[in-house]
């Protein structure tokens, strides 16, 4: 009993954090269907994020496969640990240097878009801004005192905060509203949007590899019960036929 009352504890702060707060989320309009932007995501992901985050649940050859990117490629372009192609999608930072640099071991990101969401994701990699109190510079709308730097902000460029003023029982109060690009990016603001949706797509997958397959089958599965009923009540009434 006392085990389970600490873990629930323990889950809460998750679930406050991935409420987002009072941040309007907005709408990830993946594509599962898109193998262009998941290469791009699976490329974008490893080059910018892989080197802290993993997605262990994963491997190089079914990630490829599903993809459709060819093996040599993704060892040669996407795989920076060395391993052979059938082994887990591991980062290389040891759990606990990564403790002492970050104050946490960085999560695994294999099930991030369906714990939070995609919307969610979306969101919080659009909403880095410069804080200068900050460890790392930067601070998040969407995740409040964030302990990671902003990693795509060579894509994004640096941004500012955006705030409204509101009265509040007589006083004037700053209310964040936004973020502002400053436009030293390498790539203009929709080119970045882009982007991160490419990143959100493929952790959607990563999250789900077998969705897509999942919803073809369940056609297959309506289809099969629509004509057992077709036959079924067919044969309910030839059966009633003969009896009265």
């Amino acid at each position: 009993m006392k085990k389970l009352i600490i873990a629930v504890f323990a889950f809460l702060p998750a679930l406050a954090m991935a409420a987002g707060g009072n941040v309007h989320l907005d709408k990830a309009d993946y594509d599962l269907s898109d193998k262009a932007s998941l290469q791009n995501g699976a490329k974008l992901f490893m080059n910018y994020c892989s080197g802290c985050h993993s997605t262990q649940y994963q491997r190089y050859n079914r990630v490829a496969e599903d993809l459709g990117i060819p093996e040599e490629i993704m060892q040669a372009n996407l795989n920076f640990t060395g391993v052979g192609i059938g082994e887990l999608m591991e980062n290389a930072i040891p759990e606990k240097d990564a403790a002492n640099w970050f104050g946490a071991p960085p999560p695994d990101l294999t099930l991030v878009a369906r714990v939070r969401g995609a919307d969610w994701l979306y969101t919080y990699l659009r909403s880095f801004y410069k804080d200068d109190s900050r460890p790392f510079g930067v601070n998040n709308l969407v995740f409040p005192s964030v302990g990671m730097p902003h990693v795509l902000e060579p894509l994004q460029g640096s941004a500012n905060l955006k705030t409204e003023m509101h009265t509040v029982d007589g006083h004037e109060v700053a209310t964040p509203v936004g973020i502002e690009s400053e436009g030293n990016g390498e790539l203009t603001p929709g080119e970045y949007d882009n982007a991160v949706l490419d990143i959100v797509n493929f952790l959607v997958y990563s999250g789900e590899p077998m969705k897509l397959e999942r919803q073809r089958l369940g056609y297959w599965v309506l289809g099969f019960l629509v004509i057992f009923f077709i036959f079924a009540y067919m044969l309910k009434k030839e059966y009633w036929r003969d009896v009265h």
